[in-house]
């Protein structure tokens, strides 16, 4: 019988080999199980209890950081999630050890959205105002982000060649290498098309670094960096005069999709133009449209009850 540490190199390369995961994923599950092993001291499947895990789990909910900020309630689930896939492997082996069923997620904490309202969203895809190719770039940027919903890296694989500007229509591979289709807005075509015409360089790539005086013949792969994308955004968050919060490209992924829900989009459509695998993802934006709610029941119903005849 292989041991518990040859057990989690098996069950990794079965990640990657026959579920098609993505390398950051594997890497991930390797360091969750790797505490895991590190903290239970032992080798063989058989040894794992319930108990053993409990302790587990209060052990990550004490733990803390270097400046003494403790774990985040979902990064401790990442860890469960992690061992609960490890567990459901091993009963595919008919290898004997506690079931997976038994172990449940902590409840989490509700996630905070930072998403842009309507007068900061105009400000910003409107700041790139020149005609130079760095502001068309970034005009076509930022368009692209909120029309599409497209996470950073995803963007940044884009090659000119899949974009389907007549039209407005891309395919792209989202996490766990899954294709979905996501869709351009006039805005973001036109502004997609007035950039790839001022281009005079012949990289594959969509969206690229801009060299100084143009000079594309010296460099052999422009294509930007999520790094790249994230100082593009923080440069015109500053320029629109957006203040109190912190504008990343996933701030635009979280605007698309509360733009989407308040203006009566249903929450399954948002999941798959999003490309979540599950619709519990996509529930954290319901908090928003909530809030929405509220106010539309402040303003239109009725503040005093009609007067009682006398």
């Amino acid at each position: 019988m292989a041991d518990l540490k040859q057990l989690k190199m098996d069950f990794l390369e079965y990640l990657e080999i026959e579920k098609n995961r993505s390398p950051k994923t594997i890497e991930n599950y390797n360091h969750y199980l790797t505490r895991f092993l590190g903290f239970a001291q032992v080798s063989s499947p058989q040894q794992l209890t319930e108990e053993l895990i409990r302790k587990f789990r209060l052990h990550l909910n004490r733990l803390t950081d270097h400046r003494g900020k403790v774990m985040k309630r979902v990064t401790q689930n990442y860890h469960v999630i992690a061992l609960r896939a490890f567990l459901k492997y091993l009963s595919k082996r008919e290898i004997k050890a506690i079931s997976p069923e038994r172990i449940e997620l902590g409840k989490q904490e509700d996630r905070h959205i930072d998403f842009l309202e309507n007068n900061e969203l105009e400000r910003i895809l409107k700041s790139p105002q020149s005609q130079g190719l760095v502001d068309l770039r970034d005009k076509a940027i930022l368009e692209t982000l909120f029309s599409t919903g497209l996470r950073v890296s995803e963007l940044c694989s884009l090659d000119k060649e899949r974009i389907d500007l007549d039209r407005g229509e891309l395919s792209v591979s989202g996490k766990g290498s899954k294709i979905r289709l996501v869709f351009l807005s006039a805005d973001a075509r036109e502004a997609i098309k007035t950039y790839i015409k001022k281009r005079s360089d012949v990289d594959a790539s969509l969206f690229i670094r801009i060299p100084k005086n143009e000079a594309f013949e010296k460099y052999e792969n422009l294509r930007l960096t999520p790094r790249s994308i994230q100082r593009i955004i923080r440069k015109h968050t500053i320029r629109a005069g957006i203040v109190g919060k912190k504008v990343t490209p996933h701030t635009l992924r979280h605007s698309m999709a509360t733009d989407l829900l308040r203006n009566g989009a249903d929450i399954r459509s948002v999941q798959s133009l999003l490309g979540h695998s599950s619709v519990t993802t996509t529930q954290i934006y319901t908090h928003v449209t909530d809030s929405q709610l509220k106010e539309v029941h402040k303003k239109y119903h009725k503040k005093k009850s009609p007067a009682h005849a006398g």
